[in-house]
């Protein structure tokens, strides 16, 4: 029974008008033979896990503008740039406007197709499952060759002069995950490190860096012991330059994940999403693009109930499936951290300036 129906009802109308509009709604979940962990806005007939289109064609969408953004695994301003030739190509194969929309969190991102501002979007590995779920985004495309998608691992990172030899040597470390959500940046990490000798949040606990560039880059200061990234994150910071490979040394290596999930909004109109997907798989990545990720040159096609089900098995087994509960719990915890963040800064930036010696 849908809260938008209930809520007003309550206060106001009468038991025999109440039940009448309450048999409303719940009829209308009655034609959804099946929905899984998908979110009650959501429907799942076909059994592909992941939102069908609304069976009320009015509530399809056929914007004029596609918004498109990626995921925050770094700053997305770089992103920006990065996805500008495959942006202006969507537009021009379309025949639609597209912007990107640079988003913060993976949680803004979510949230943005949850409430119909977002259209088309990559999420990372771990986020995808909750916007599957709670968003109603359907995955369609990773990055990879000719040869298929192309994946990651997660890789745990000390400093190449450290005393570090194996997971276990970090109890009672600085150890850094970056956001809960994230697959190898702690999903992964919680299921994965106790057979090896080192369980989260008993022999450590652990600081969320907010993202696997600010894990490398707090390893590489000295502000963290090791941390848990994604290799492609880390590639990509070294190819750039942003980092020095010959800085750290990699004590552990998971098996292989997907790489992140394009996937579109379930109510944009079939033969726009159609189009769009058509538009995905015939781009091929310029020079600067493929250098970029690693030597991938297209948008490989890829199913959130084949692909992502190592991903889904991972969240299960750390306790963190990808239902709502779960998702506000990790929301909470990422405001809280962003809060603390933006105190600290604040108190830094109260503090008077050193005097300055007299002439």
């Amino acid at each position: 029974m849908t809260k938008a129906c209930m809520r007003p009802l309550a206060a106001i109308l009468f038991g025999v008008l109440l039940s009448a509009f309450a048999a409303a709604p719940a009829a209308a979940e009655e034609e959804c033979k099946n929905r899984g962990q998908l979110d009650t806005l959501y429907c799942d007939d076909n059994g592909d896990l992941v939102a069908d289109a609304p069976k009320d064609q009015s509530k399809w969408k056929d914007p004029s503008t596609l918004v498109f953004a990626y995921t925050p695994v770094e700053d997305p301003a770089v992103y920006a740039n990065i996805f500008k030739p495959f942006t202006d190509y969507l537009a021009q194969c379309t025949g639609k406007r597209v912007v990107y929309y640079p988003v913060q969190s993976n949680a803004a991102e979510i949230e943005a197709m949850r409430s119909g501002r977002l259209h088309v979007a990559g999420f990372s590995t771990g986020p995808t499952g909750f916007a599957v779920n709670l968003a109603g985004a359907v995955p369609f495309a990773a990055k990879g060759t000719e040869k298929g998608p192309q994946g990651y691992h997660l890789i745990s990172l000390v400093k190449a002069d450290s005393p570090y030899q194996k997971l276990s040597d970090l109890k009672g470390k600085r150890v850094a995950h970056t956001s809960p959500s994230s697959n190898s940046g702690n999903l992964a990490p919680l299921a994965l490190y106790p057979a090896e000798g080192l369980t989260p949040n008993e022999d450590y606990k652990p600081i969320m860096s907010g993202g696997h560039d600010k894990s490398a880059l707090g390893v590489a200061s000295g502000d963290y012991d090791m941390a848990g990234v994604a290799s492609d994150v880390y590639d990509r910071m070294v190819t750039r330059g942003t980092l020095k490979g010959s800085d750290f040394r990699i004590i552990y290596t998971s098996p292989l994940f997907p790489t992140s999930s394009f996937a579109y909004a379930h109510d944009l109109k079939p033969e726009l999403a159609k189009k769009m997907v058509d538009c995905f798989y015939a781009f091929r990545f310029p020079p600067e693009m493929t250098k970029e990720f690693n030597g991938d040159d297209r948008f490989f096609p890829i199913t959130y109930k084949e692909n992502w089900k190592v991903v889904r098995e991972i969240a299960e087994k750390s306790g963190t499936p990808y239902n709502k509960t779960a998702y506000d719990a990790e929301n909470k915890r990422e405001a809280e951290a962003a809060a603390k963040k933006a105190a600290e800064k604040a108190a830094q930036q109260a503090q008077p300036a050193p005097a300055q010696p007299k002439q």
